[in-house]
């Protein structure tokens, strides 16, 4: 899966049939809390809210879907305490990525994988080896010859 992978599937799924299914399934489960729906919807971010408040509104309005008072009546206090800590998210997964070397190319991720894996590899061996030096060498030591005498 590479992040041009990702992006398109997030140009199919958005304004999708399967989207505006589970936008309404989400708001049905949360009873209205944008909070539970925004972390619901797949490939939904904090400049997806108005539309999907938008969509939300007009099913509302058809009446399609109840209305719940966390969403008729959601206050503005909420809405940017969620903007806050989706910012924070944002800053914390950008440090991430950082810290791990990410670039934004698709090879970057494979590149991580691989030497993780040979960091694992080499773990392995160390432990391996300090086991045999552990185990194998002492074995010498503790044996007493065996001679048969004679009768």
């Amino acid at each position: 899966v590479t992040v041009a992978d990702i992006k398109e599937f997030e140009d199919k799924y958005k304004g999708s049939e399967e989207e505006m299914t589970d936008i309404k399934q989400a708001y049905l489960d949360f009873e209205g809390d944008m909070d539970g729906i925004m972390e619901s919807v797949l490939c939904s971010t904090l400049e997806d809210e108005s539309r999907i408040r938008a969509i939300l509104e007009t099913a509302i309005e058809a009446q399609e879907l109840p209305a719940y008072t966390a969403f008729t009546k959601e206050t503005a206090s909420k809405q940017r305490a969620r903007k806050r800590r989706g910012d924070r998210e944002a800053k914390e997964a950008e440090g991430v990525r950082q810290k791990l070397g990410l670039e934004d190319g698709s090879d970057s991720l494979k590149l991580l994988i691989q030497k993780k894996q040979k960091d694992r590899e080499k773990q392995m061996d160390n432990f391996l080896a300090a086991m045999e030096a552990k185990y194998c060498a002492n074995s010498q030591k503790g044996k007493k010859s065996t001679k048969k005498g004679k009768k």
